[in-house]
Protein backbone atom coordinates (compact mmCIF):
# COMPACT_ATOMS: atom_id res chain seq x y z
CA UNK A 1 0.00 0.00 0.00
CA UNK A 2 1.14 3.38 -1.07
CA UNK A 3 0.30 6.23 1.35
CA UNK A 4 1.01 9.72 0.51
CA UNK A 5 -1.01 12.19 2.19
CA UNK A 6 -1.89 12.03 5.22
CA UNK A 7 -4.65 14.01 7.38
CA UNK A 8 -4.39 14.51 10.94
CA UNK A 9 -7.63 15.51 12.93
CA UNK A 10 -5.69 17.28 15.43
CA UNK A 11 -2.99 19.97 15.58
CA UNK A 12 -0.50 17.92 16.56
CA UNK A 13 2.32 19.11 14.35
CA UNK A 14 4.82 19.54 17.03
CA UNK A 15 3.95 15.88 18.34
CA UNK A 16 4.48 14.29 14.50
CA UNK A 17 7.94 16.02 13.63
CA UNK A 18 9.10 14.88 16.99
CA UNK A 19 8.44 10.96 16.09
CA UNK A 20 8.47 11.02 12.32
CA UNK A 21 12.41 10.73 10.30
CA UNK A 22 14.12 13.49 9.55
CA UNK A 23 12.65 12.80 5.86
CA UNK A 24 9.52 11.26 5.16
CA UNK A 25 7.91 11.07 1.42
CA UNK A 26 4.52 11.64 3.04
CA UNK A 27 2.78 15.06 3.10
CA UNK A 28 0.76 15.61 6.59
CA UNK A 29 -2.00 18.33 7.01
CA UNK A 30 -2.98 18.63 10.60
CA UNK A 31 -6.64 20.24 10.90
CA UNK A 32 -8.61 21.11 14.02
CA UNK A 33 -11.36 18.13 13.63
CA UNK A 34 -14.20 21.09 13.19
CA UNK A 35 -12.29 22.54 10.47
CA UNK A 36 -12.07 19.76 8.06
CA UNK A 37 -13.42 20.20 4.63
CA UNK A 38 -14.41 18.10 1.95
CA UNK A 39 -11.48 19.46 -0.24
CA UNK A 40 -9.22 17.80 2.83
CA UNK A 41 -10.86 14.67 2.85
CA UNK A 42 -10.69 14.13 -0.82
CA UNK A 43 -6.78 14.94 -0.67
CA UNK A 44 -6.15 12.20 1.84
CA UNK A 45 -5.32 8.40 1.26
CA UNK A 46 -4.95 8.61 5.33
CA UNK A 47 -6.97 9.87 8.35
CA UNK A 48 -5.81 9.48 11.76
CA UNK A 49 -7.41 10.36 14.85
CA UNK A 50 -9.51 10.38 18.08
CA UNK A 51 -12.41 9.49 15.80
CA UNK A 52 -14.41 11.16 12.15
CA UNK A 53 -14.48 14.32 11.40
CA UNK A 54 -18.33 15.39 10.69
CA UNK A 55 -18.98 14.59 7.23
CA UNK A 56 -16.12 11.65 7.28
CA UNK A 57 -16.11 9.64 3.91
CA UNK A 58 -13.73 7.36 2.36
CA UNK A 59 -13.06 9.77 -0.70
CA UNK A 60 -9.54 7.94 -1.74
CA UNK A 61 -8.93 6.78 1.92
CA UNK A 62 -7.24 3.77 2.13
CA UNK A 63 -6.06 3.83 5.70
CA UNK A 64 -7.50 5.04 8.79
CA UNK A 65 -5.50 5.04 11.89
CA UNK A 66 -7.23 5.40 15.10
CA UNK A 67 -5.32 7.18 18.49
CA UNK A 68 -7.85 4.96 20.77
CA UNK A 69 -7.67 1.32 21.57
CA UNK A 70 -11.08 1.32 21.32
CA UNK A 71 -12.80 1.84 17.59
CA UNK A 72 -16.24 1.79 17.63
CA UNK A 73 -16.87 5.21 16.68
CA UNK A 74 -14.89 4.44 13.67
CA UNK A 75 -16.92 0.96 13.45
CA UNK A 76 -20.34 3.12 13.42
CA UNK A 77 -19.69 4.10 9.64
CA UNK A 78 -20.60 2.18 6.69
CA UNK A 79 -18.41 0.69 4.08
CA UNK A 80 -15.18 -0.77 5.21
CA UNK A 81 -15.20 -4.09 3.19
CA UNK A 82 -17.09 -2.31 -0.03
CA UNK A 83 -14.16 0.35 -0.01
CA UNK A 84 -11.31 -2.30 1.37
CA UNK A 85 -10.11 0.30 3.81
CA UNK A 86 -7.30 -0.43 6.74
CA UNK A 87 -8.32 0.22 10.01
CA UNK A 88 -6.21 0.05 12.94
CA UNK A 89 -5.87 0.98 16.26
CA UNK A 90 -3.53 2.50 19.26
CA UNK A 91 -1.71 0.21 21.30
CA UNK A 92 0.47 1.17 23.81
CA UNK A 93 0.48 1.21 28.14
CA UNK A 94 -3.26 0.62 27.95
CA UNK A 95 -2.56 -2.35 30.03
CA UNK A 96 -0.27 -1.19 32.72
CA UNK A 97 -2.44 1.69 32.88
CA UNK A 98 -5.69 -0.64 33.43
CA UNK A 99 -4.43 -3.53 35.97
CA UNK A 100 -2.83 -0.42 38.13
CA UNK A 101 -6.43 0.88 38.13
CA UNK A 102 -8.23 -2.13 38.90
CA UNK A 103 -5.67 -2.91 41.51
CA UNK A 104 -6.11 -0.15 43.30
CA UNK A 105 -9.67 -1.11 43.71
CA UNK A 106 -9.30 -4.47 44.75
CA UNK A 107 -6.91 -3.59 47.17
CA UNK A 108 -9.25 -0.52 48.01
CA UNK A 109 -11.53 -2.87 49.17
CA UNK A 110 -9.23 -6.15 51.06
CA UNK A 111 -7.40 -3.43 53.12
CA UNK A 112 -10.28 -1.75 54.24
CA UNK A 113 -9.83 1.78 53.39
CA UNK A 114 -13.26 2.76 53.95
CA UNK A 115 -13.52 1.31 57.25
CA UNK A 116 -10.25 2.37 59.18
CA UNK A 117 -11.33 6.03 57.90
CA UNK A 118 -14.27 5.81 59.38
CA UNK A 119 -12.56 4.59 63.19
CA UNK A 120 -10.07 7.08 62.22
CA UNK A 121 -12.58 10.07 62.15
CA UNK A 122 -14.22 8.51 65.34
CA UNK A 123 -11.19 8.55 67.12
CA UNK A 124 -11.36 4.46 67.39
CA UNK A 125 -8.69 1.63 67.37
CA UNK A 126 -10.29 -0.71 66.06
CA UNK A 127 -8.15 -3.89 64.07
CA UNK A 128 -9.18 -5.43 61.25
CA UNK A 129 -7.07 -7.80 59.28
CA UNK A 130 -6.77 -7.20 56.02
CA UNK A 131 -7.60 -9.75 53.02
CA UNK A 132 -5.33 -10.72 50.98
CA UNK A 133 -4.95 -10.90 46.45
CA UNK A 134 -3.78 -14.43 46.36
CA UNK A 135 -7.65 -15.65 48.30
CA UNK A 136 -9.52 -13.81 45.56
CA UNK A 137 -11.13 -15.47 42.48
CA UNK A 138 -10.89 -13.14 39.29
CA UNK A 139 -12.69 -13.42 36.22
CA UNK A 140 -11.60 -10.98 33.27
CA UNK A 141 -13.82 -10.45 30.42
CA UNK A 142 -11.28 -10.03 27.54
CA UNK A 143 -8.34 -11.61 27.11
CA UNK A 144 -6.31 -9.49 25.11
CA UNK A 145 -3.58 -7.29 25.39
CA UNK A 146 -4.98 -5.77 27.86
CA UNK A 147 -6.85 -8.28 29.27
CA UNK A 148 -3.60 -10.40 29.33
CA UNK A 149 -2.08 -7.45 31.53
CA UNK A 150 -4.50 -7.54 34.38
CA UNK A 151 -4.16 -11.16 34.45
CA UNK A 152 -0.49 -10.87 34.90
CA UNK A 153 -0.59 -8.45 37.59
CA UNK A 154 -3.32 -10.32 39.61
CA UNK A 155 -1.74 -13.88 39.28
CA UNK A 156 2.06 -12.42 40.36
CA UNK A 157 0.10 -11.28 43.68
CA UNK A 158 -1.30 -15.48 43.55
CA UNK A 159 -4.66 -14.70 42.19
CA UNK A 160 -6.78 -17.52 40.51
CA UNK A 161 -7.36 -15.54 37.60
CA UNK A 162 -9.87 -16.75 34.82
CA UNK A 163 -10.24 -15.39 31.53
CA UNK A 164 -13.15 -15.32 29.32
CA UNK A 165 -13.47 -14.34 25.59
CA UNK A 166 -15.07 -14.73 22.12
CA UNK A 167 -12.78 -18.08 21.49
CA UNK A 168 -12.22 -19.80 24.58
CA UNK A 169 -8.50 -19.46 23.46
CA UNK A 170 -6.27 -20.29 26.27
CA UNK A 171 -3.71 -17.45 27.29
CA UNK A 172 -0.36 -17.23 29.39
CA UNK A 173 -1.29 -15.81 32.97
CA UNK A 174 -4.66 -17.40 33.31
CA UNK A 175 -5.65 -20.69 34.84
CA UNK A 176 -8.35 -21.41 32.08
CA UNK A 177 -10.00 -19.57 29.48
CA UNK A 178 -13.65 -20.64 28.46
CA UNK A 179 -15.99 -18.95 25.66
CA UNK A 180 -18.46 -16.58 26.38
CA UNK A 181 -21.49 -19.72 26.75
CA UNK A 182 -19.72 -21.71 28.86
CA UNK A 183 -18.62 -18.73 31.58
CA UNK A 184 -21.85 -19.53 34.11
CA UNK A 185 -19.57 -21.62 35.96
CA UNK A 186 -16.70 -19.41 36.51
CA UNK A 187 -18.82 -16.44 37.05
CA UNK A 188 -20.78 -18.17 40.08
CA UNK A 189 -17.27 -18.82 41.55
CA UNK A 190 -16.19 -15.20 41.05
CA UNK A 191 -14.97 -12.27 44.17
CA UNK A 192 -14.32 -9.98 41.16
CA UNK A 193 -15.58 -9.42 37.41
CA UNK A 194 -13.45 -7.35 35.33
CA UNK A 195 -14.74 -6.77 31.90
CA UNK A 196 -12.13 -5.21 29.43
CA UNK A 197 -14.27 -6.41 26.41
CA UNK A 198 -14.68 -4.20 23.49
CA UNK A 199 -18.09 -2.83 21.80
CA UNK A 200 -19.20 -5.81 19.00
CA UNK A 201 -22.56 -6.80 18.19
CA UNK A 202 -21.94 -9.64 20.22
CA UNK A 203 -20.88 -7.67 23.85
CA UNK A 204 -23.66 -5.52 23.65
CA UNK A 205 -25.43 -5.54 26.75
CA UNK A 206 -23.96 -8.76 27.54
CA UNK A 207 -23.93 -7.83 30.95
CA UNK A 208 -28.04 -8.14 31.34
CA UNK A 209 -30.19 -9.95 33.74
CA UNK A 210 -29.27 -13.24 33.04
CA UNK A 211 -25.90 -12.56 33.96
CA UNK A 212 -25.72 -10.80 37.04
CA UNK A 213 -28.30 -13.42 38.26
CA UNK A 214 -25.69 -15.74 38.05
CA UNK A 215 -23.01 -13.86 40.51
CA UNK A 216 -22.89 -14.68 44.49
CA UNK A 217 -22.05 -11.37 45.34
CA UNK A 218 -18.95 -10.33 43.24
CA UNK A 219 -17.56 -7.25 42.60
CA UNK A 220 -17.77 -5.72 39.20
CA UNK A 221 -15.39 -3.60 37.32
CA UNK A 222 -15.71 -2.24 33.69
CA UNK A 223 -13.24 -0.98 32.25
CA UNK A 224 -13.93 -2.05 28.61
CA UNK A 225 -17.18 -0.22 26.93
CA UNK A 226 -20.20 1.29 28.65
CA UNK A 227 -22.93 0.01 26.34
CA UNK A 228 -21.63 -3.78 27.02
CA UNK A 229 -23.50 -2.78 30.47
CA UNK A 230 -27.65 -3.04 31.16
CA UNK A 231 -26.90 -0.34 34.02
CA UNK A 232 -30.56 -0.88 35.19
CA UNK A 233 -29.88 -4.98 35.40
CA UNK A 234 -26.78 -4.14 37.13
CA UNK A 235 -28.38 -1.97 39.69
CA UNK A 236 -31.15 -4.76 40.25
CA UNK A 237 -28.22 -6.62 41.01
CA UNK A 238 -26.50 -4.40 43.68
CA UNK A 239 -30.34 -4.31 45.40
CA UNK A 240 -30.37 -7.93 45.52
CA UNK A 241 -26.95 -8.43 46.65
CA UNK A 242 -25.92 -10.41 43.45
CA UNK A 243 -22.92 -7.73 42.74
CA UNK A 244 -21.95 -6.22 46.24
CA UNK A 245 -19.99 -3.12 44.54
CA UNK A 246 -19.56 -1.93 41.01
CA UNK A 247 -16.53 0.18 39.69
CA UNK A 248 -17.50 1.65 36.41
CA UNK A 249 -14.90 3.84 34.77
CA UNK A 250 -16.92 3.64 31.25
CA UNK A 251 -20.93 4.61 30.82
CA UNK A 252 -23.71 4.12 28.20
CA UNK A 253 -23.64 7.85 28.22
CA UNK A 254 -20.86 9.80 28.70
CA UNK A 255 -20.87 12.71 29.99
CA UNK A 256 -23.25 10.04 33.12
CA UNK A 257 -26.08 13.15 33.44
CA UNK A 258 -26.51 14.75 36.68
CA UNK A 259 -30.06 12.90 36.96
CA UNK A 260 -28.70 9.33 36.63
CA UNK A 261 -29.89 7.03 39.09
CA UNK A 262 -25.47 5.73 39.34
CA UNK A 263 -24.46 8.96 40.98
CA UNK A 264 -26.38 8.49 44.49
CA UNK A 265 -25.31 5.45 45.18
CA UNK A 266 -22.69 4.49 47.60
CA UNK A 267 -21.86 1.24 46.24
CA UNK A 268 -20.84 2.41 43.44
CA UNK A 269 -17.60 4.14 42.38
CA UNK A 270 -17.70 6.41 39.00
CA UNK A 271 -15.08 7.41 37.03
CA UNK A 272 -14.67 10.39 34.09
CA UNK A 273 -13.32 7.44 31.52
CA UNK A 274 -9.62 7.97 32.79
CA UNK A 275 -8.59 3.95 33.53
CA UNK A 276 -6.68 4.40 30.18
CA UNK A 277 -6.10 7.85 28.87
CA UNK A 278 -4.15 8.07 25.56
CA UNK A 279 -0.89 9.73 25.72
CA UNK A 280 -0.59 11.49 22.47
CA UNK A 281 3.14 10.73 22.36
CA UNK A 282 2.35 7.03 22.68
CA UNK A 283 -0.35 7.73 19.92
CA UNK A 284 2.05 8.76 17.77
CA UNK A 285 4.73 7.05 17.81
CA UNK A 286 1.97 4.14 17.37
CA UNK A 287 1.18 5.43 14.02
CA UNK A 288 4.91 6.09 12.61
CA UNK A 289 5.29 2.19 13.62
CA UNK A 290 2.15 1.32 11.67
CA UNK A 291 3.32 3.69 8.88
CA UNK A 292 6.79 1.88 8.69
CA UNK A 293 5.23 -1.51 9.35
CA UNK A 294 2.80 -0.68 6.13
CA UNK A 295 5.49 0.98 3.79
CA UNK A 296 7.82 -2.69 4.53
CA UNK A 297 4.99 -4.54 4.23
CA UNK A 298 5.20 -6.05 7.30
CA UNK A 299 2.33 -7.66 9.50
CA UNK A 300 0.23 -4.92 11.51
CA UNK A 301 -0.29 -6.39 15.36
CA UNK A 302 -2.47 -3.69 15.61
CA UNK A 303 -4.85 -3.89 12.74
CA UNK A 304 -8.66 -4.12 13.50
CA UNK A 305 -10.77 -7.48 12.23
CA UNK A 306 -13.66 -6.17 11.08
CA UNK A 307 -15.69 -9.53 11.96
CA UNK A 308 -14.63 -9.46 15.61
CA UNK A 309 -14.65 -5.52 16.04
CA UNK A 310 -11.47 -5.18 17.51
Amino acid sequence: MNIHNILVAGNYEEEFQEKLPAKTPQSFRFKHLDEITEEDLLWADAYVGFKPCRGFHFGEIKWVHSFNAGVNNFLEMEGWKEHDILLTRTVSTFGQRISEYCLSYVLRELQFHHYFGDRQREKKWAPKTPQMVKDQTIVIFGTGEIGQEVAKVFSSFGAAVFGVSHSGRQKEYFQKVTDTSSAGTLTAQADWIISTLPLTSETSKLFNRSFFNNLNGAAFINVGRGHTVDEQALIEALNNSRVRYAVLDVLETEPLPENSELWKRDDIVITPHISAVTELDEAVACFVESLKRIENNEVLPNRVDFLKGY
